[in-house]
C-alpha cells in the first residue's frame, strides 16, 4: 500500500492523528481500500476509506473537524463495537511517474464501488482542493465560489468528484491540524519562521500561524466536504 511515490509536502507528514491511525486503515478496514497495479503488479495508486456511525449523539455527518475527526471516530466506532452509518473517502494516491493518465477518476470510482459493496448509500470526502495551495490568503468558502463557465468546480480535484456525481457541501475549516516547534517547522519547511503572525508555506492551503512568543507554529487545514450518492 506505502510504495508510492508522492508529492506531498514535508509538513504534511507529521499531522499526529494521522501518523498514529493511518496506516492501520488498510489493515482494520482492508474492504474500505482499494489499489491498483500495473500487469506486473507494480503497485501504482491507492485509495483508502474509513466507515463510522454517524448518528451518534454529538456527532455530525459533515464534522467541522472534517479528517481527523472522522479518523478518531472511525476507530473509536471499531474498537466499541458501533454499526457504522456511513464511508468516508481519506485519501486517494496516484505514483508520480502515473500523474495525468487518469487514474484519480478511476480510483475515486474505485472506491465508490467498494463501499457500495459494504451496503453504504453514500461515501463523504473531505477533499483536499489541490490548486488551494496557489491562493492560499483567500477564505475557503470564497474559493469555492470560483465555478468555471461549464458549471463545474476551478479547482481540478474537486472537478474530479463533481464529475464523478458528488456533490460539494460545504468547508470543513479545521479538517486537519499540524502543530510543531519553530525548529520542527524551520526542518519540515526549509523556512526562517522568525517573524510573528502568518507565514505562507508552499504547498498549504492556508497561511501557517507563527508563534515567536511561545515558540510553536501551527497549520490548520480546511477541506471541502463532499457526498457521493451509491
Amino acid at each position: 500500500m506505502y510504495e508510492i511515490r508522492d508529492s506531498w509536502p514535508e509538513f504534511m507528514g507529521h499531522d499526529k492523528l494521522a501518523n498514529a491511525l493511518l496506516n492501520q486503515v488498510s489493515l482494520v478496514f482492508p474492504e474500505y481500500c482499494v489499489v491498483a497495479t500495473t500487469d506486473d503488479n507494480t503497485l501504482v495508486a491507492r485509495g483508502r476509506s474509513i466507515p463510522f456511525d454517524a448518528e451518534r449523539a454529538g456527532r455530525e455527518l459533515f464534522p467541522d473537524g472534517g479528517w481527523d475527526t472522522v479518523l478518531q471516530w472511525g476507530f473509536a466506532d471499531q474498537r466499541k463495537g458501533h454499526r457504522p452509518t456511513v464511508a468516508c473517502a481519506l485519501d486517494i494516491v496516484v505514483d508520480t511517474a502515473y500523474l495525468g493518465q487518469g487514474l484519480s477518476h478511476q480510483m475515486l470510482g474505485a472506491l465508490r464501488v467498494a463501499v457500495a459493496a459494504q451496503g453504504h448509500e453514500a461515501l463523504i470526502a473531505p477533499v483536499r482542493p489541490n490548486a488551494k495551495h496557489l491562493q492560499p490568503g483567500v477564505p475557503v468558502k470564497q474559493y469555492l465560489a470560483d465555478i468555471r463557465p461549464d458549471g463545474l468546480p476551478a479547482d481540478p480535484w474537486l472537478r474530479v468528484h463533481v464529475r464523478a456525481g458528488g456533490t460539494v457541501i460545504k468547508p470543513a475549516p479545521a479538517s486537519m491540524v499540524i502543530a510543531g516547534s519553530l525548529a520542527q517547522w524551520r526542518e519540515w519547511t526549509g523556512l526562517p519562521f522568525d517573524h510573528e503572525g502568518d507565514i505562507d508555506v508552499p504547498g498549504a492551503l492556508v497561511p501557517v500561524h507563527c508563534d515567536l512568543v511561545h515558540g510553536y507554529a501551527v497549520y490548520v487545514e480546511p477541506n471541502v466536504w463532499v457526498r457521493h450518492d451509491l
